[in-house]
């Protein structure tokens, strides 16, 4: 069970404040009206995944029994982190294009992660294999998993909503930019994982 807190926390922590069309909203938000407003952003989350997370979690548990397809997704999984990984490395600070920045809302947030694929690509081909596998374990595994997760995903952006709000330069100092290459090794990590996964379902070994 340890091992999916950690892991649902790392993706959650590395998703949060990794540069994405979320993220920016979120800044350009809180620099254009006010801190509530960025963390108004930052809940969107909250509110458009569920059916993500239920479809993907559906489908898969169609493919329970074909191993070779979900060693594949096991396979597609780990080039999604692996990548997250290698941009978390070479990280050097977010720069946001502020040029045009219209009044938005919470409503607006949803519609941007709805509409970003993101979420789809990651609960697909990481979360929903990541929670069959805790559920497999026991109830508690996939809650875990789940919880902090979305603790750390939307708790993050909260956070530089709050900092981005204090200091304009934040995004582009020394501890956002060494946290994100540090997520980005234990992500690359955290790939080999998923790709030794999908090989054995593959049976290569």
């Amino acid at each position: 069970m340890i091992h999916f807190l950690v892991m649902g926390s790392l993706l959650g922590l590395s998703a949060g404040i990794a540069p994405g069309p979320l993220l920016t909203l979120v800044v350009s938000e809180t620099l254009t009206h006010d801190i509530r407003s960025g963390i108004r952003v930052a809940l969107a989350p909250v509110f458009t995944d569920l059916p993500i997370v239920l479809t993907s979690l559906f489908i898969l548990s169609k493919l329970s029994d074909f191993h070779a397809v979900l060693g594949g997704i096991s396979l597609a999984g780990g080039g999604v982190i692996f990548y997250m990984g290698v941009q978390g490395i070479r990280n050097s600070g977010v720069v946001l294009d502020m040029g045009q920045t219209a009044p938005r809302s919470l409503a607006k947030g949803i519609l941007v992660n709805f509409l970003s694929p993101h979420p789809y690509l990651f609960w697909i081909s990481v979360g929903a294999p990541a929670m069959t596998r805790a559920m497999a374990i026991n109830t508690g595994a996939a809650l875990l998993f789940v919880t902090s997760f979305y603790l750390l995903l939307v708790g993050s952006k909260v956070g530089l909503a709050v900092l981005v709000g204090r200091s304009k330069l934040f995004l582009k100092g020394r501890f956002y930019v060494y946290t994100m290459k540090s997520l980005g090794i234990a992500l690359c990590i955290l790939a080999l994982l998923l790709f030794r996964e999908g090989l054995g379902l593959l049976g290569f070994f």
